[in-house]
Formats: structure tokens, C-alpha cells, sequence
């Protein structure tokens, strides 16, 4: 073994997926991986910068690291450090640096490092690139589902988000790659793959020529046999049209999940938020998914107390969110970003009107939630079983619809990654239904 390795991942779908195909990578190379525990001999940290908060605790994580082994060597990888290089070039807890654009380089570089202890710094000009950074996985920690990065970049620079400058412009994966990956993901038992990018929506958009985008892919993906579903990650409301909507309804591995993007919903907002589209809009991409399938999980992300936003404003984001009735929505106060356009931006408001504005989104949620999850009981579902869990007491397998309700059956057959047809009964506290085989 050419040492023992212990990784760390911080921030999105995307980073989880970069984190695995360097591990995988280092696995093949020799080294042997461990728990982000003291005694390692390398640690690699895939940090985040979404908010100045992600920077913070990619910062910890940098630190905590060097502090469980001073004789360690630390790699820093991914947005932090992407975003901010000569701050970590300061940083005496990093060794090496590591941009986006750069994980697939991983393996040379740390072996240069070990040759002459030189603290190393690998970033390109991310906002020039149009090398889309071609990571691969085989195999996932989770054995049902796996997400697979398929797009890097954005084009979109909204006010509050510094990700177009950790990232860089739009790229993509080939879809002849993607199905040759998805190919050993199902190979190695996998069932069902989560397409997911920086802005998933613009697959394949700077390579007009090749006639490649989201639904081509999606088409690509969904003739791969042995998976069984596939679900879509974060969607920009744009790309719902009513062919788009048809197309998909018509391939019966695609989950009927489907997450957009809202941010708020008041329009005056969404303006000052560089959003590109009104919540008018938005309603009526939500009214085509509902026109398709009789009943899809429609989650949703929003921001509160964005700088300017009036008791009016936040009202009527409020009622928005209330008249779409959501599965899920994942509520952010406002996080200042320094860097962005909002930070800069006056009437910034007290974290405790921010906390109080989530708080009640946050009751809301939890409201339609329930009553989106209780309009399935009595009926059949068919479950991909994950693993067994512990709910309120009582232990249980556990796993998803294709509608992504999680779902609790007593068995004592072992049910992993195994699909099953239950009768939704009746809920257990606010996450789970409780089925029958």
C-alpha cells in the first residue's frame, strides 16, 4: 500500500460524486482508504463555497485534519479553494491545492508532492476552460442509487451565488460516456442513477453541433439495461415545456420527482435576484408536470430575507409557496456571500427576520408535505429497498418510491436492493409511511 488515505466531502451532489471518483481513483492506484480519522497519512478534502459559511467549515475541516496528524499531507480540492487560492496558498494547514478542473489529476500530483515536499497549487483560469473534467465511477458506496455528475458550470449569475466563479461556464459529459458509465453502474447492481450537474438544465447547450441536451441524454440513459429509474436532479423552470414534459412522461423509468428551483416566489424578487423567469411562470411549468402525471413530487429550494425584501414581498412569496402545494421545500435564510452582487446590495436584513421568515416557510412545508405523502395510503407502491433503519423505536427496511416517499416495512428477509410492490398504510411521525407487503 502506498498509504493510507481518509477523504472528506463538503457541499452538493456534485462534490459527493468528485469525491467518490477520487477515491476510486486512489484505490486503483494503491493506497489504501480509511476513516477522516487521526492517523492517515494523506487527508483530501473536497471543500465548498456556496456561503461564506461552506468557506468556513471548508476551512475546519482543512485544519481539523492537520491536527489529527501534523505529518500528514492535506490536499484542499474543489470550490474553496477554486474561488479564493491565494487564501488557501496562506493557509499553513494545506499542502496542496487542487481546482476544479483538476481532481482527474489527482494520482500525479500527490506523487510529485511526495517527491519533493514543495506546497503544490493546481488551478486553471476555471472562467476560460471548455474542458469538461471527465471523472468516472464504476461502483457506488450507496449499492441502490447513484448519483452521477453529468454537467459542470453556469452561465446564469444570479446575484446571490459565487458558483459561476468557483465553476466556470457550462460543459458537459458526452452521452456516449455517460452510457458507458451508467453501463458499469448497473453492472456492479446498481438500480437507479440521479443525473445531476451545476446547472443540469443546460446539458449540452455549448455543443449545439452534436444535437445533445437533457432529454437526449435522458432517452440515452433509459434504454441501459438493468437500470431500473432514473430521477432528474435540480431543474431550472425553462427547460419544462410541453414537449419536454411529453417526452419524459413516456419513458417509464423516470421518476415523477422533479426538483425546480424557486428561490422565491414574488417576481419583484426574482428580479433583483437575476432570475430568469416570473412566478407566473414558474406556476405554469408546475401546471405541465401536473398535466403529464396524475401526481409528481414537486420539491423546491427558497431563499428568505434576500436584501430588500419588505413584509409585502416576503407575503407574497409565502402565499406562492402555499397555492403550489410542494412535496418538499428547502428553505435558506439569505447567506451574505462575499464576491456576489446581493452582498453588495442595500436594505440587508437581520438574521432574525431572516430566521423568523424561514421559520414560517419551514411550518408551511412541513404542512403540504404531510398532505402530499397522505394522498398515497391505501394505495400500492413499488419500493427500492436501501437498508434498515431504527424509526421511533421500532426497526425497519426502509426505501424510496419512485415518487421519492420514504418508506418503513417490517421484514425480517433481507429486502436491499431489492424492488417490491407494498399498500402504503398510514405515516409514521413526518418522514415515513408505513407499508405492507
Amino acid at each position: 500500500m502506498k498509504g493510507k488515505v481518509a477523504l472528506h466531502n463538503l457541499g452538493c451532489k456534485v462534490n459527493a460524486y468528485e469525491t467518490e471518483a477520487m477515491q476510486q481513483m486512489l484505490e486503483a492506484a494503491g493506497y489504501e482508504i480509511v476513516p477522516f480519522e487521526p492517523g492517515a497519512d494523506i487527508y483530501v478534502i473536497n471543500t465548498c463555497s456556496v456561503t461564506n459559511i461552506a468557506d468556513r467549515k471548508s476551512r475546519q475541516m482543512l485544519h481539523k485534519a492537520k491536527k489529527m496528524n501534523p505529518d500528514a499531507i492535506v490536499v484542499a480540492a474543489g470550490c474553496y479553494v477554486q474561488a479564493d487560492t491565494k487564501k488557501a496558498e496562506a493557509d499553513a494547514s494545506i499542502d496542496i491545492i487542487i481546482g476544479n478542473n483538476k481532481k482527474q489529476e489527482l494520482i500525479p500530483i500527490l506523487e510529485s508532492y511526495r517527491t519533493g515536499h514543495q506546497k503544490t497549487t493546481e488551478c486553471v483560469d476555471i472562467n476560460h476552460t471548455k474542458e469538461y473534467e471527465n471523472l468516472e465511477i464504476d461502483r457506488t458506496e450507496e449499492h441502490t442509487r447513484a448519483y452521477l455528475k453529468v454537467q459542470d458550470g453556469c452561465n446564469q449569475f444570479c446575484t446571490y451565488c459565487i458558483i459561476p466563479y468557483a465553476r466556470g461556464r457550462i460543459r458537459s459529459k458526452k452521452t456516449e460516456d455517460v452510457v458507458n458509465e451508467v453501463k458499469r453502474l448497473a453492472a456492479s447492481g446498481c438500480q437507479e442513477v440521479v443525473l445531476t450537474g451545476i446547472h443540469l438544465s443546460s446539458y449540452g447547450k455549448e455543443r449545439p453541433e452534436d444535437q445533445e441536451n437533457l432529454l437526449t441524454l435522458i432517452q440515452a440513459v433509459h434504454q441501459v439495461d438493468g437500470i431500473e429509474r432514473i430521477r432528474l436532479g435540480s431543474l431550472e423552470p425553462g427547460i419544462i415545456t410541453e414537449e419536454f414534459a411529453a417526452a419524459i412522461s413516456s419513458l417509464p423509468k423516470v421518476c415523477p420527482h422533479f426538483h425546480l428551483s424557486l428561490q422565491s416566489g414574488c417576481t419583484t424578487t426574482l428580479k433583483r435576484m437575476n432570475r430568469r423567469y416570473t412566478a407566473e411562470e414558474y406556476r405554469e411549468k408546475c401546471e405541465i408536470l401536473r398535466k403529464y402525471y396524475p401526481a409528481p413530487a414537486l420539491t423546491t429550494d427558497v431563499i428568505t430575507g434576500f436584501p430588500g425584501e419588505t413584509e409585502e414581498e416576503f407575503e407574497e412569496s409565502r402565499s406562492f409557496v402555499d397555492s403550489i402545494h410542494f412535496y418538499e421545500t428547502h428553505i435558506f435564510p439569505y447567506s451574505k456571500r462575499e464576491g456576489t452582487k446581493a452582498a453588495g446590495m442595500p436594505d440587508q436584513l437581520t438574521e432574525q427576520v431572516k430566521k423568523e421568515r424561514s421559520r414560517i416557510l419551514i411550518a408551511l412545508g412541513k404542512e403540504h408535505q404531510r398532505e402530499y405523502m397522505e394522498q398515497f395510503l391505501g394505495q400500492e407502491k413499488e419500493v427500492l429497498f436501501e437498508e434498515q433503519q431504527t424509526v421511533e423505536g421500532q426497526e425497519y427496511w426502509t426505501g424510496h418510491t419512485m415518487e421519492y416517499l420514504k418508506i418503513a416495512v417490517i421484514s425480517e428477509e433481507n429486502l436491499e436492493n431489492k424492488r417490491v410492490m407494498v399498500q402504503l398504510r398510514e405515516m409514521i411521525g413526518q418522514d415515513f409511511v408505513l407499508a405492507e407487503r
